[in-house]
């Protein structure tokens, strides 16, 4: 009997602070979440493409005792709240709580899940089912942009002012700039084949 292969899906990595969200620093506030400018039209499109839509963040505030891990529940839920009013479906939410000069020490550690390292978007592909070449990583800074390589995504760099120090190297190169997610997502669908997701 033959085996039925599974699809894997197409899917776009998306930062949260800067990105995805208006950059408030640490902020654990629901109240305070807002979608940056045309995020919600251009994720619908991608949405509506077959994309997966998948959030990777850095949130080092966990391991500097700035909040608990488990304040990050009501960020996703307001996060998948905020993209279903446009018509979006979130398929994963997935943050780093570690920076090795953390102040509590079950999180200060160098770890292979905060960004630049491309751990979150592998455990994301191996959960999710996502083929990782078929795929973006989008952000405002290059650290973003160097995870989604390693992982073996396109990748997208928002030109929005977020990057201050440009270090550029090979690994740090973006495929593509973008003003905002809207401009990321009409690049994106103009380049890419209109497969099934």
């Amino acid at each position: 009997m033959a085996l039925r292969r599974l699809r894997r899906r197409r899917a776009v990595f998306l930062d949260k602070d800067g990105t995805l969200v208006e950059d408030v620093p640490y902020n654990v506030d629901p109240d305070r979440i807002l979608l940056t400018p045309r995020a919600g039209a251009g994720l619908a499109m991608l949405h509506e493409a077959g994309f997966r839509l998948v959030v990777i963040t850095n949130q080092s505030g966990v391991a500097r005792g700035m909040f608990a891990k488990e304040a990050l529940g009501p960020v996703e839920g307001e996060l998948r709240r905020l993209l279903a009013r446009e018509g979006v479906r979130l398929a994963g939410f997935y943050s780093c709580p570690h920076h090795p000069r953390g102040s509590d020490r079950r999180f200060a550690v160098a770890c292979s899940c905060r960004k630049p390292k491309p751990g979150l978007l592998r455990q994301a592909a191996a959960e999710l089912g996502i083929d990782l070449p078929a795929s973006w990583m989008i952000g405002d800074i290059l650290d973003d942009v160097e995870a989604g390589r390693a992982a073996g995504c396109g990748t997208i760099l928002l030109d929005n002012g977020n990057e201050t120090e440009w270090q550029l190297s090979s690994q740090r190169m973006p495929d593509m700039l973008a003003d905002d997610l809207h401009h990321a997502a009409c690049m994106i669908l103009r380049g890419t084949r209109l497969e099934a997701g």
